[in-house]
């Protein structure tokens, strides 16, 4: 069993799961960039989820219901928006790209 993301891979996740890998634009100001910085963030977070999730066979129900895998990856999307910027990518990110722009 292989932990390892590639970029290659998570590329591929990213069109499988219909998302948009967010850009970032060093030109913005401090508040824009840090906003964009979390948006990446939380697509790392949600990939990690997924990720951990996806051998999971009915944990937490007896039975899965038609839209159950749609709901647990809408609710897994939610909580990587929630968490963002607390992992630390996120700040890391921002401050290399802070000091590069300047």
């Amino acid at each position: 069993m292989s932990y390892s993301i590639n970029p290659a891979t998570m590329k591929a996740q990213m069109y499988a799961q219909n998302s948009a890998i967010p850009k970032i634009d060093t030109k913005v100001d401090d508040k824009a960039l840090k906003k964009q910085t979390d948006a990446f963030e939380a697509v790392i977070i949600k990939m990690l989820m997924d990720n951990a999730m996806k051998d999971e066979k009915g944990l937490f129900a007896s039975q899965n219901d038609p839209g159950d895998k749609i709901y647990k990856s809408m609710y897994r999307d939610e909580l990587s928006k929630a968490s963002a910027g607390s992992f630390g990518f996120s700040q890391m990110l921002y401050d290399y790209l802070s000091k590069k722009s300047s």
